[in-house]
């Protein structure tokens, strides 16, 4: 077979989620990025427990959207695959800008990024690619990509909260371990570990402690 793969560049458009209004009274501004099978404005739901007046919520969605199995019914969306995962990320990233860019978030207000899940590895490409300064990063439940060094966040002085079920189902011992170092390698003592009892599910007790 005689196939060439070729690659164009064209303007596309994607959606967001918010929850809240932004406002005088806002304290945290929360960037959270959603896990695989998820849509933007479904993930909301576990952020409505924070106090309205003083949290405005932001959810970027992924932008390539599915029929989850088995009944094929809902719609489900995912950040990134193995395939062309460089140029897939940059797209991301560029949708990203374009988000926090319209919505034009003041200094005075704290930045919370969020990733949960396979949301993660996008949250934590985004803050170091981009030197995102934030006043908390969340990483739940979900993987610290393989390329990132102590060196792209060197920049941060950043509170660092790594979560995960001891009961997760996509986690053993030995991964937990894995992240956990991993996490120490790159934050060092800014990271503190939070584990709970559960399985793979959005804690919304600890986020909710982390307001």
């Amino acid at each position: 077979m005689n196939s060439t793969e070729k690659e164009i560049t064209y303007k596309t458009s994607n959606s967001y989620a918010t929850l809240n209004h932004l406002s005088s009274t806002t304290k945290n501004v929360w960037f959270v990025c959603h896990g695989m099978g998820y849509l933007s404005r479904y993930f909301l739901r576990y952020f409505e427990g924070l106090n309205k007046e003083e949290n405005y919520i932001i959810a970027p969605q992924a932008q390539s959207k599915y029929y989850i199995p088995p009944k094929f019914r809902h719609v489900g969306a995912s950040w990134l695959t193995k395939e062309n995962t460089v140029k897939e990320t940059e797209n991301v990233m560029r949708y990203f800008d374009a988000v926090l860019e319209a919505e034009n978030i003041p200094l005075d207000k704290n930045l919370i990024v969020l990733g949960y899940s396979q949301g993660v590895s996008v949250a934590m490409r985004y803050v170091a690619k981009r030197k995102l300064q934030c006043q908390q990063l969340v990483l739940h439940s979900g993987g610290i990509p393989k390329e990132l060094t102590p060196e792209d966040f060197s920049y941060l002085s950043t509170k660092v909260s790594l979560i995960y079920g001891t009961e997760d189902e996509y986690l053993n011992e030995e991964r937990i371990a894995s992240e956990i170092q991993r996490a120490k390698s790159l934050f060092g003592n800014t990271v503190s570990i939070h584990p709970f009892e559960g399985k793979h599910v959005v804690n919304v007790d600890l986020i909710k402690r982390l307001a």
